[in-house]
């Protein structure tokens, strides 16, 4: 059984286990066919946290050096026949779309402290008991603070917190939407209201978008066309076009929405990015809009917490009871850490320190990407890259793959028939700035080849 090793000056520490993985068969001192010690055994032997293994054995895997065996455990492949040539280069992840870990911001550190904190409190052991769906009190009025810069006058009855924004939106269609019933959303748009769409027997009426988003006499044809229930948008920096609606978009988009009845799902993940305050559909339509606001993308996405902002205190609870029935209620150690940190100016300090990181990476990647079709946008963690005609989005993602990038290709997030050729590229995950201008200068020489085997353009 092969020895757990690692090249110590390895680009990450799990690219070291993976490396000396490879050596090893390369040198014979593993076989084709033998056993790999299991993940554990191998964390500890290397005193390494498993995550790190079970990122190296992943890829590994990817890399064809070993394969699992459901019920015995992971084996050298025996395609290697004692060798590990020609080796795949480890993948640049460019496609999750979550905040940058900037290096003045040490999650190790604020995790562990902000927990003991809490649980060493008087009242602490609370937090790992059954709470109101609602969430507990001291969070929604913590929450109330927050959301406070966004929308003015904001009572903690009028929230409910929810275990992250995708079980949030789920929640809120469950209460407002029908099988059979439509729901307006942008020509591209985020795919979980897409996932949301399928398992509720949903309808997508598709609403032409420009550079600033949804164009407001586009939900006004499909109102009027079809009997449109509600309408989803994320009115800054969405995802995946990066636009941001502007004021009177905003207010004309509210309007048509009270002349037709219909309610507003308003989820907002990126607006605490943004250096300023824009006005929300929130408070342009206060009776019509549920306001989701997530602290996966201005912290990190292991806190789990979203709040979601109803028109009245009666709605919040009628929420309240699909999350009861469905996930019984957001994690209460992970909403009061969010809470504490919320108190005393740690998840300011977090977004800010991650508003200056997506700033310094998006600038890089407007250097590597001159001259170019993209948008994006300074502070946020994306960009929008249209693909020349040569190339079909779906191939080019299946290209960039085997290069060694992955990105998200445009029909992922398409509600209309013919999406857009574009490909939506992530600059938060890469582990840090050298990464990211390894994966999208592998990208940018891409871009410019033929469509090695895509369809031909005619």
């Amino acid at each position: 059984m092969w020895k757990p090793r690692l090249i110590e000056n390895a680009r990450m520490k799990y690219l070291g286990i993976v490396e000396a993985l490879a050596e090893d068969i390369r040198a014979g001192r593993i076989a084709p066919g033998e056993r790999v010690p299991p993940q554990r055994s191998v964390a500890e032997a290397l005193d390494v946290d498993l995550t790190t293994v079970t990122r190296a054995f992943n890829e590994a895997r990817r890399q064809g050096l070993v394969q699992a065996q459901a019920g015995r455990g992971t084996f050298v492949s025996e395609a290697l026949d004692g060798k590990a040539a020609d080796l795949a280069q480890p993948l640049i992840d460019l496609s999750m779309n979550i905040p940058s870990q900037p290096a003045d911001v040490d999650f190790r550190k604020l995790f562990p402290t902000g927990i003991a904190s809490i649980l060493g409190g008087t009242q602490g052991l609370l937090s790992l008991h059954y709470q109101e769906s609602t969430g507990a009190e001291p969070d929604r009025r913590a929450a109330a603070n927050w959301l406070g810069a966004r929308i003015e006058g904001l009572s903690p009855d009028r929230i409910v917190l929810t275990g992250g924004a995708q079980s949030a939106l789920f929640a809120v269609c469950e209460l407002l939407l029908r099988r059979g019933d439509v729901i307006a959303a942008g020509a591209m748009t985020y795919p979980g209201i897409k996932a949301v769409a399928i398992q509720k027997g949903l309808e997508i009426a598709a609403l032409d978008m420009d550079d600033q988003g949804i164009i407001p006499d586009a939900f006004d044809r499909a109102c009027r066309d079809r009997h449109v229930r509600a309408l989803y948008l994320i009115p800054s920096i969405d995802n995946p076009t990066t636009a941001t609606l502007p004021e009177d978009r905003r207010r004309a988009l509210a309007q048509i929405a009270r002349q037709h009845g219909v309610a507003i799902i308003e989820d907002d993940p990126y607006t605490p990015l943004l250096p300023e305050r824009r006005v929300t559909m929130a408070e342009l339509a206060p009776d019509l809009t549920w306001h989701i606001a997530t602290l996966s993308k201005c912290a990190s996405p292991a806190l789990r917490v979203a709040y979601v902002v109803a028109p009245a205190a009666t709605q919040a609870l009628r929420l309240a009871g699909v999350l009861r029935a469905t996930i019984l209620m957001a994690p209460p150690l992970m909403s009061a850490l969010a809470s504490r940190w919320i108190a005393d100016g740690t998840l300011d300090q977090i977004t800010a320190a991650i508003r200056v990181e997506n700033a310094l990476r998006q600038k890089l990647a407007g250097s590597v990407l001159k001259g170019m079709d993209f948008a994006a946008d300074p502070h946020g963690h994306h960009l929008w890259l249209r693909l020349p005609n040569h190339w079909r989005a779906a191939d080019f993602a299946e290209h960039a793959d085997r290069a060694g990038v992955s990105v998200v290709p445009g029909q992922v997030f398409a509600t209309a028939s013919h999406p857009i050729e574009a490909v939506r590229i992530s600059l938060g995950v890469a582990p840090d700035r050298g990464d990211l201008e390894d994966g999208l200068m592998l990208l940018s020489g891409l871009i410019a080849q033929p469509s090695l085997g895509a369809r031909a353009v005619v």
